[in-house]
Protein backbone atom coordinates (compact mmCIF):
# COMPACT_ATOMS: atom_id res chain seq x y z
CA UNK A 1 0.00 0.00 0.00
CA UNK A 2 1.08 3.56 -0.77
CA UNK A 3 -0.23 6.76 0.84
CA UNK A 4 -0.72 9.28 -1.92
CA UNK A 5 -1.89 12.80 -2.67
CA UNK A 6 -4.39 12.02 -5.39
CA UNK A 7 -5.38 15.61 -6.20
CA UNK A 8 -4.71 19.22 -5.23
CA UNK A 9 -7.05 22.20 -5.62
CA UNK A 10 -6.26 25.88 -5.11
CA UNK A 11 -8.27 29.10 -4.96
CA UNK A 12 -7.54 32.81 -4.61
CA UNK A 13 -9.86 35.78 -4.01
CA UNK A 14 -11.75 37.26 -6.95
CA UNK A 15 -9.75 40.51 -6.89
CA UNK A 16 -6.03 41.19 -6.71
CA UNK A 17 -3.83 44.26 -6.38
CA UNK A 18 -0.50 45.24 -7.88
CA UNK A 19 2.46 45.34 -5.52
CA UNK A 20 3.72 48.63 -6.96
CA UNK A 21 0.50 50.42 -6.01
CA UNK A 22 0.39 48.72 -2.60
CA UNK A 23 3.75 50.26 -1.70
CA UNK A 24 2.42 53.75 -2.27
CA UNK A 25 -0.73 53.06 -0.24
CA UNK A 26 1.38 51.58 2.59
CA UNK A 27 3.00 54.96 3.13
CA UNK A 28 -0.40 56.45 3.94
CA UNK A 29 -1.32 53.78 6.48
CA UNK A 30 2.09 53.80 8.17
CA UNK A 31 2.28 57.55 8.64
CA UNK A 32 5.59 57.56 6.78
CA UNK A 33 7.57 60.70 6.12
CA UNK A 34 9.14 61.30 2.69
CA UNK A 35 12.28 59.30 3.47
CA UNK A 36 10.31 56.41 4.95
CA UNK A 37 7.93 56.41 1.98
CA UNK A 38 10.93 56.01 -0.33
CA UNK A 39 12.14 53.06 1.77
CA UNK A 40 8.68 51.49 1.66
CA UNK A 41 8.52 51.67 -2.12
CA UNK A 42 11.96 50.07 -2.36
CA UNK A 43 10.97 47.27 0.04
CA UNK A 44 7.82 46.49 -1.95
CA UNK A 45 9.81 46.45 -5.20
CA UNK A 46 12.39 44.05 -3.73
CA UNK A 47 9.78 41.68 -2.28
CA UNK A 48 9.70 39.47 -5.43
CA UNK A 49 5.90 39.87 -5.32
CA UNK A 50 3.99 41.37 -8.25
CA UNK A 51 0.35 40.65 -7.39
CA UNK A 52 -1.59 39.52 -4.33
CA UNK A 53 -5.20 38.59 -3.68
CA UNK A 54 -7.31 39.99 -0.87
CA UNK A 55 -10.87 39.31 0.26
CA UNK A 56 -11.33 42.94 1.30
CA UNK A 57 -11.27 44.17 -2.31
CA UNK A 58 -14.75 44.75 -3.70
CA UNK A 59 -13.94 45.46 -7.35
CA UNK A 60 -11.22 44.83 -9.90
CA UNK A 61 -10.42 48.32 -11.19
CA UNK A 62 -9.68 51.77 -9.90
CA UNK A 63 -7.31 53.22 -7.31
CA UNK A 64 -6.50 50.71 -4.60
CA UNK A 65 -7.72 52.98 -1.80
CA UNK A 66 -11.15 53.13 -3.49
CA UNK A 67 -11.43 49.37 -4.03
CA UNK A 68 -11.94 48.55 -0.36
CA UNK A 69 -13.82 49.92 2.63
CA UNK A 70 -12.57 47.62 5.37
CA UNK A 71 -9.45 49.57 6.35
CA UNK A 72 -10.26 53.25 7.02
CA UNK A 73 -7.57 55.90 6.43
CA UNK A 74 -5.22 56.26 9.38
CA UNK A 75 -6.26 59.08 11.69
CA UNK A 76 -6.29 59.99 15.35
CA UNK A 77 -9.57 58.06 15.57
CA UNK A 78 -8.22 55.02 13.68
CA UNK A 79 -4.59 54.72 14.71
CA UNK A 80 -4.55 50.92 14.60
CA UNK A 81 -7.28 50.00 12.15
CA UNK A 82 -10.23 47.62 12.63
CA UNK A 83 -10.67 45.64 15.82
CA UNK A 84 -9.87 41.96 15.95
CA UNK A 85 -13.60 41.27 16.29
CA UNK A 86 -14.25 43.09 13.00
CA UNK A 87 -11.44 41.17 11.31
CA UNK A 88 -12.81 37.85 12.57
CA UNK A 89 -16.29 38.69 11.30
CA UNK A 90 -14.76 39.24 7.87
CA UNK A 91 -12.83 35.96 8.15
CA UNK A 92 -16.00 34.05 9.01
CA UNK A 93 -17.80 35.43 5.95
CA UNK A 94 -14.95 35.09 3.43
CA UNK A 95 -13.14 31.88 4.42
CA UNK A 96 -15.89 29.42 3.52
CA UNK A 97 -16.28 30.28 -0.20
CA UNK A 98 -12.52 29.97 -0.79
CA UNK A 99 -12.40 26.69 1.14
CA UNK A 100 -15.27 25.20 -0.86
CA UNK A 101 -13.71 26.30 -4.15
CA UNK A 102 -10.31 24.74 -3.38
CA UNK A 103 -11.80 21.55 -1.93
CA UNK A 104 -14.14 21.09 -4.90
CA UNK A 105 -11.17 21.24 -7.27
CA UNK A 106 -9.20 18.75 -5.17
CA UNK A 107 -12.10 16.29 -5.20
CA UNK A 108 -12.57 16.70 -8.94
CA UNK A 109 -8.88 16.15 -9.68
CA UNK A 110 -8.86 13.09 -7.43
CA UNK A 111 -12.03 11.66 -9.00
CA UNK A 112 -13.28 11.17 -5.43
CA UNK A 113 -16.97 11.45 -4.61
CA UNK A 114 -17.50 13.66 -1.52
CA UNK A 115 -19.43 10.84 0.17
CA UNK A 116 -16.24 8.75 0.20
CA UNK A 117 -14.33 11.26 2.36
CA UNK A 118 -13.99 9.88 5.87
CA UNK A 119 -11.72 12.51 7.50
CA UNK A 120 -11.54 16.30 7.23
CA UNK A 121 -8.41 18.18 8.35
CA UNK A 122 -8.78 21.97 8.34
CA UNK A 123 -5.87 24.37 8.67
CA UNK A 124 -5.65 28.09 9.43
CA UNK A 125 -3.67 30.56 11.49
CA UNK A 126 -5.41 33.73 10.33
CA UNK A 127 -8.92 33.43 11.74
CA UNK A 128 -11.23 31.43 13.94
CA UNK A 129 -14.95 30.91 14.41
CA UNK A 130 -17.04 28.01 15.62
CA UNK A 131 -18.71 26.54 13.73
CA UNK A 132 -16.01 27.21 11.18
CA UNK A 133 -15.39 26.70 7.49
CA UNK A 134 -15.36 22.95 8.13
CA UNK A 135 -19.16 23.17 8.48
CA UNK A 136 -19.37 24.98 5.15
CA UNK A 137 -17.38 22.18 3.51
CA UNK A 138 -19.65 19.52 5.01
CA UNK A 139 -22.80 21.39 3.96
CA UNK A 140 -21.82 22.54 0.47
CA UNK A 141 -19.63 19.81 -1.04
CA UNK A 142 -21.47 17.98 0.62
CA UNK A 143 -19.57 15.66 2.97
CA UNK A 144 -20.95 13.03 5.32
CA UNK A 145 -22.35 14.29 8.60
CA UNK A 146 -20.36 11.64 10.49
CA UNK A 147 -17.02 12.72 8.99
CA UNK A 148 -14.14 12.79 11.49
CA UNK A 149 -12.83 16.35 11.87
CA UNK A 150 -9.42 17.64 12.97
CA UNK A 151 -8.39 21.30 13.19
CA UNK A 152 -4.74 22.40 12.94
CA UNK A 153 -4.55 25.97 14.18
CA UNK A 154 -1.97 28.68 14.61
CA UNK A 155 1.05 26.72 13.35
CA UNK A 156 1.91 29.24 10.65
CA UNK A 157 3.36 28.77 7.19
CA UNK A 158 4.38 25.14 7.72
CA UNK A 159 0.97 23.91 8.82
CA UNK A 160 -0.08 22.22 5.57
CA UNK A 161 2.83 19.83 6.09
CA UNK A 162 1.65 19.12 9.63
CA UNK A 163 -1.73 18.34 8.07
CA UNK A 164 -0.16 15.92 5.57
CA UNK A 165 1.45 14.09 8.48
CA UNK A 166 -1.93 13.76 10.21
CA UNK A 167 -3.62 12.65 6.99
CA UNK A 168 -0.95 10.04 6.29
CA UNK A 169 -1.35 8.65 9.82
CA UNK A 170 -5.10 8.27 9.32
CA UNK A 171 -4.59 6.33 6.09
CA UNK A 172 -1.85 4.12 7.55
CA UNK A 173 -4.18 3.29 10.44
CA UNK A 174 -7.11 2.56 8.10
CA UNK A 175 -6.40 1.94 4.39
CA UNK A 176 -10.08 2.68 3.63
CA UNK A 177 -9.72 6.24 4.92
CA UNK A 178 -10.00 9.12 2.46
CA UNK A 179 -8.77 12.41 3.94
CA UNK A 180 -9.58 15.92 2.73
CA UNK A 181 -7.03 18.51 3.88
CA UNK A 182 -8.14 22.13 3.45
CA UNK A 183 -6.08 25.23 4.29
CA UNK A 184 -7.55 28.75 4.27
CA UNK A 185 -5.57 31.87 5.12
CA UNK A 186 -6.85 35.46 4.95
CA UNK A 187 -3.65 37.21 5.97
CA UNK A 188 -4.64 40.55 4.47
CA UNK A 189 -7.16 40.96 7.31
CA UNK A 190 -4.23 41.46 9.65
CA UNK A 191 -2.71 44.46 7.93
CA UNK A 192 -1.03 46.59 10.59
CA UNK A 193 -1.01 50.38 10.73
CA UNK A 194 1.94 52.48 11.87
CA UNK A 195 5.68 52.38 11.37
CA UNK A 196 7.11 49.10 12.66
CA UNK A 197 9.79 47.35 10.60
CA UNK A 198 8.58 43.82 11.33
CA UNK A 199 4.98 44.66 10.50
CA UNK A 200 5.99 46.52 7.34
CA UNK A 201 7.74 43.40 6.04
CA UNK A 202 4.66 41.28 6.83
CA UNK A 203 2.38 43.86 5.18
CA UNK A 204 4.51 43.66 2.03
CA UNK A 205 4.38 39.87 1.67
CA UNK A 206 1.21 38.28 3.03
CA UNK A 207 -1.90 37.53 0.99
CA UNK A 208 -5.08 35.45 0.90
CA UNK A 209 -5.74 32.03 -0.58
CA UNK A 210 -6.94 28.47 -0.04
CA UNK A 211 -5.61 25.07 -1.00
CA UNK A 212 -6.86 21.53 -0.49
CA UNK A 213 -5.76 18.00 -1.26
CA UNK A 214 -7.02 14.44 -1.03
CA UNK A 215 -4.84 11.89 0.76
CA UNK A 216 -5.70 8.20 0.39
CA UNK A 217 -4.29 4.71 -0.11
CA UNK A 218 -3.20 3.30 -3.46
CA UNK A 219 -2.03 -0.21 -4.37
CA UNK A 220 1.68 -0.79 -3.85
CA UNK A 221 2.21 -1.40 -7.57
CA UNK A 222 0.13 1.56 -8.77
CA UNK A 223 1.81 3.89 -11.27
CA UNK A 224 1.36 7.39 -9.89
CA UNK A 225 0.73 10.31 -12.24
CA UNK A 226 1.30 13.17 -11.66
CA UNK A 227 4.43 13.19 -9.51
CA UNK A 228 5.28 13.85 -6.71
CA UNK A 229 2.34 11.95 -5.25
CA UNK A 230 3.46 9.33 -2.71
CA UNK A 231 4.10 10.55 0.85
CA UNK A 232 7.08 8.67 2.24
CA UNK A 233 7.89 10.43 5.51
CA UNK A 234 7.59 13.59 7.60
CA UNK A 235 10.17 15.38 9.71
CA UNK A 236 10.11 18.27 12.15
CA UNK A 237 12.60 20.25 14.19
CA UNK A 238 12.78 23.30 16.44
CA UNK A 239 15.91 25.27 15.65
CA UNK A 240 18.11 25.89 18.71
CA UNK A 241 17.60 29.12 20.67
CA UNK A 242 14.91 30.30 18.28
CA UNK A 243 11.85 30.82 20.49
CA UNK A 244 11.91 34.58 19.86
CA UNK A 245 12.83 34.41 16.16
CA UNK A 246 9.28 34.35 14.82
CA UNK A 247 5.90 34.75 16.48
CA UNK A 248 2.23 35.27 15.58
CA UNK A 249 0.14 36.75 18.36
CA UNK A 250 -3.43 37.96 18.75
CA UNK A 251 -3.79 41.65 19.62
CA UNK A 252 -6.74 44.00 19.90
CA UNK A 253 -6.23 45.01 16.27
CA UNK A 254 -5.54 41.79 14.41
CA UNK A 255 -2.79 39.20 14.58
CA UNK A 256 0.72 40.59 14.85
CA UNK A 257 3.90 39.01 13.52
CA UNK A 258 7.37 39.40 14.95
CA UNK A 259 10.23 38.40 12.69
CA UNK A 260 13.74 38.62 14.10
CA UNK A 261 16.71 39.61 11.96
CA UNK A 262 18.27 36.35 13.24
CA UNK A 263 15.99 34.16 11.09
CA UNK A 264 18.36 34.03 8.07
CA UNK A 265 21.40 33.21 10.20
CA UNK A 266 19.47 30.52 12.10
CA UNK A 267 18.41 28.88 8.86
CA UNK A 268 21.90 29.19 7.41
CA UNK A 269 23.44 27.58 10.47
CA UNK A 270 21.03 24.74 11.19
CA UNK A 271 18.86 23.79 8.23
CA UNK A 272 21.39 21.81 6.16
CA UNK A 273 22.69 19.70 9.09
CA UNK A 274 19.15 18.83 10.14
CA UNK A 275 17.93 18.01 6.63
CA UNK A 276 21.04 15.94 5.96
CA UNK A 277 20.51 13.89 9.11
CA UNK A 278 16.78 13.46 8.47
CA UNK A 279 17.24 12.37 4.88
CA UNK A 280 19.95 9.90 5.90
CA UNK A 281 17.36 7.99 7.96
CA UNK A 282 15.60 7.34 4.65
CA UNK A 283 18.76 6.38 2.75
CA UNK A 284 19.06 9.74 0.97
CA UNK A 285 21.36 12.76 0.83
CA UNK A 286 20.48 16.33 -0.17
CA UNK A 287 22.12 15.66 -3.55
CA UNK A 288 19.57 12.88 -4.19
CA UNK A 289 16.64 15.31 -4.03
CA UNK A 290 15.62 16.26 -7.55
CA UNK A 291 12.60 18.46 -6.74
CA UNK A 292 12.24 21.08 -4.02
CA UNK A 293 8.97 22.61 -2.85
CA UNK A 294 10.14 25.35 -0.48
CA UNK A 295 7.64 27.64 1.20
CA UNK A 296 8.27 31.13 -0.24
CA UNK A 297 8.14 33.04 3.02
CA UNK A 298 9.98 35.85 1.27
CA UNK A 299 12.91 36.32 -1.10
CA UNK A 300 15.50 36.27 1.67
CA UNK A 301 14.21 32.95 3.02
CA UNK A 302 14.52 31.40 -0.44
CA UNK A 303 17.98 32.86 -0.98
CA UNK A 304 19.31 31.60 2.36
CA UNK A 305 17.79 28.16 1.84
CA UNK A 306 19.26 27.86 -1.65
CA UNK A 307 22.71 28.87 -0.45
CA UNK A 308 22.58 26.52 2.54
CA UNK A 309 21.49 23.56 0.41
CA UNK A 310 23.79 24.43 -2.53
CA UNK A 311 20.87 25.00 -4.88
CA UNK A 312 20.29 27.51 -7.65
CA UNK A 313 17.36 29.84 -8.21
CA UNK A 314 16.29 27.43 -10.96
CA UNK A 315 15.87 24.67 -8.36
CA UNK A 316 13.40 26.92 -6.52
CA UNK A 317 11.78 28.49 -9.58
CA UNK A 318 8.30 27.25 -8.63
CA UNK A 319 8.54 28.80 -5.18
CA UNK A 320 9.65 32.10 -6.69
CA UNK A 321 6.85 31.97 -9.25
CA UNK A 322 4.14 31.40 -6.63
CA UNK A 323 5.60 34.24 -4.55
CA UNK A 324 5.56 36.49 -7.62
CA UNK A 325 1.98 35.69 -8.57
CA UNK A 326 0.31 35.36 -5.16
CA UNK A 327 2.59 36.51 -2.33
CA UNK A 328 2.90 34.55 0.91
CA UNK A 329 -0.45 32.89 1.67
CA UNK A 330 0.90 31.24 4.83
CA UNK A 331 -0.08 27.55 5.13
CA UNK A 332 -1.78 27.37 1.71
CA UNK A 333 1.32 28.35 -0.21
CA UNK A 334 3.25 25.08 -0.10
CA UNK A 335 0.31 23.25 -1.72
CA UNK A 336 0.35 25.84 -4.52
CA UNK A 337 4.04 25.02 -5.06
CA UNK A 338 3.41 21.25 -4.97
CA UNK A 339 0.53 21.65 -7.42
CA UNK A 340 2.83 23.45 -9.86
CA UNK A 341 5.46 20.72 -9.51
CA UNK A 342 2.84 18.06 -10.25
CA UNK A 343 1.69 19.95 -13.35
CA UNK A 344 5.26 19.95 -14.65
CA UNK A 345 5.92 16.29 -13.87
CA UNK A 346 9.46 15.06 -13.37
CA UNK A 347 11.13 12.42 -11.28
CA UNK A 348 11.43 12.50 -7.48
CA UNK A 349 12.35 12.34 -4.74
CA UNK A 350 10.92 15.68 -3.63
CA UNK A 351 11.25 17.54 -0.34
CA UNK A 352 8.51 19.99 0.65
CA UNK A 353 9.59 22.25 3.50
CA UNK A 354 8.18 25.21 5.39
CA UNK A 355 9.09 27.30 8.40
CA UNK A 356 6.90 28.50 11.24
CA UNK A 357 6.90 30.30 14.57
CA UNK A 358 9.47 29.05 16.94
CA UNK A 359 11.61 28.92 14.65
CA UNK A 360 10.47 25.49 13.44
CA UNK A 361 10.96 23.56 10.22
CA UNK A 362 8.52 20.98 8.89
CA UNK A 363 9.38 18.73 5.95
CA UNK A 364 7.66 16.06 3.87
CA UNK A 365 9.42 13.54 1.64
CA UNK A 366 7.53 12.56 -1.54
CA UNK A 367 8.13 10.69 -4.78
Amino acid sequence: MQVVISGIGTAVPMHQFEQAEAGAVAAQFSGANAEQAHLLNALYRLSSVETRGSVILNRADGPLTERQEFFPPRSSEFLDGPSTADRMRCFEAAAAPLAVSAASRALQRSSVDPERVTHLVTVTCSGFSAPGFDFALIRELPLRSDIERTQIGFMGCQAALNALRVARAFVLADPQAVVLVCCVELCSLHYQYGWDSEQIVANALFADGAAACIVQAAPADAILVPSPSRILASGSTILPDSADAMSWRITDHGFRMTLSSQVPSLLSQFIRPWLTEWLSTHGLTPADITQWAVHPGGPQILQVFAKSMELTRTNLRNSYEILRQHGNMSSCTILFVLDRLREQGGEGPCVAIGFGPGLTAEATLLV
